[in-house]
């Protein structure tokens, strides 16, 4: 097999849209145009010598689909092309990707420091799950800087963060952040799901570990379920390590059609981040809106660093209603096409409530932390007409 990444063409200085079509692949003696789908669970090998070399680690190649599978290996090294790291391994969902990160680099004893605005159930896992075997994790407002110094201890082994933030789109400084935290020992792990590789890149601000649910957007069709994380060889190959005991691993169908979904991820990530930015402007000028938290608008805390850090500003906003539960159900339900479902990242538009749904686990005080109220609404702004978008959200609106 010949490995267009490794062989036929420098990554350096590739653009990313090349990446995403080429990176990666490799062609077997057929010659196959397209990535080939490897659906098999084990492999075959010449001899016994061969398979002790392949079983032991000293010769490289195929030995068992939970954690060597030729499409899945494409999947992992496009996203680490992209990312602009060393390498990348997959996993079964987003939150197993965050599992296993944490699983593979944190002991009994240690520390996080996360942020409070991040996904519910990464919250639920790190106070529920992880809490179980002595991690513990201290969440701070993502934005205030000082918070952030005063939550290290001697132990802390791990930051954890979302830029923008789910579901109220905070920015947090990646620079500022990484530098802190190497200066106390720790590792910087970065959430980009919201953003994916096309639109930023964290290990350019210092992170040391990217998780993806590639669920989302480098599926972009709401199909398939799958998690990736991504860095340097020497971390990455300690989350493999747990894998391939756990298991929690990606199957090859799944990462073959997020290989075909990387295709057009650039293309996706701007239409959607212009339609978002149509839709949160429009909002903003509504009556019955109070306020919309989208970092493309002007007037967001965190617009500037995003302009800096971002090369764009995605595609999920979350806005709150005038009133409180009921009338934010009122809008939700109102809706004629808009999809309610707790997924982003689609082709197709959705909204959710996530005081009750994404962030539902979390306690009443987690969720004040958190900014998630009952009048809250958020949008994964999908790439139909904006305009259909803002009629469908314009019936329950205007009723209010």
């Amino acid at each position: 097999m010949s490995d267009w990444t490794d062989q036929d063409n420098p990554l350096h200085g590739t653009g990313i849209d090349t990446l995403a079509v080429r990176a990666g692949q490799s062609r077997s003696a057929e010659g196959e145009h397209s990535e080939a789908l490897f659906l098999t669970s084990s492999y075959v090998f010449a001899n016994a010598a061969e398979a002790a070399a392949r079983f032991s680690g000293d010769e490289p190649g195929n030995v068992y689909s939970r954690y060597t599978n030729p499409t899945v290996r494409t999947l992992e090294k496009r996203i680490a092309a992209m990312e602009g790291v060393e390498s990348a391994v997959a996993t079964a969902s987003g939150m197993a990707a965050i599992l296993s990160t944490c699983v593979a680099l944190l002991s009994s004893g240690d520390h996080i420091v996360c942020s409070r605005s991040v996904f519910g159930t990464t919250t639920v896992l790190f106070t529920k799950y992880l809490a179980r075997f002595g991690v513990t994790t201290t969440f701070v407002n993502p934005t205030d800087f000082n918070a952030w110094e005063n939550a290290f201890n001697e132990n802390t082994k791990l930051v954890f963060v979302e830029t923008p933030s789910n579901p109220l789109c905070d920015v947090i400084d990646l620079q500022r952040l990484a530098d802190l935290s190497h200066s106390r020992g720790a590792l910087f792990v970065v959430d980009n799901c919201f953003c994916t590789p096309a639109l930023q890149k964290p290990a350019d601000f210092g992170a040391d570990l990217i998780v993806h649910s590639a669920t989302k957007y480098i599926d972009g069709q709401g199909r398939c379920l799958g998690g990736l994380v991504a860095g340097p060889e020497t971390l990455v190959d300690e989350v493999l390590g747990f894998i391939r005991s756990a298991g929690p691993t990606m199957s090859a169908f799944n990462a073959w059609v997020f290989l075909k979904g990387l295709e057009t991820l650039r293309l996706r990530m701007d239409a959607h981040s212009a339609n978002a930015q149509a839709l949160a402007e429009w909002l903003q000028q509504h009556p019955a809106v109070e306020k919309v938290y989208y970092a493309g608008l002007k007037n967001h805390p965190g617009h500037t660093l995003a302009a800096k850090q971002q090369r764009g500003f995605g595609g999920v906003l979350s806005f709150v209603v005038k009133g409180g539960r009921s009338e934010a159900w009122q809008v939700i339900d109102a809706t004629k096409f808009l999809s309610l479902t707790a997924n982003l990242g689609d082709a197709k538009t959705t909204i959710v409530h996530p005081a009750t749904t994404t962030h539902g686990r979390l306690s009443d005080e987690q969720k004040r932390d958190a900014g998630i109220s009952e009048n809250l609404i958020r949008v994964a702004v999908g790439l139909e007409d904006v305009n259909d978008i803002k009629a469908d959200l314009a019936r329950g609106l205007d009723a209010l």
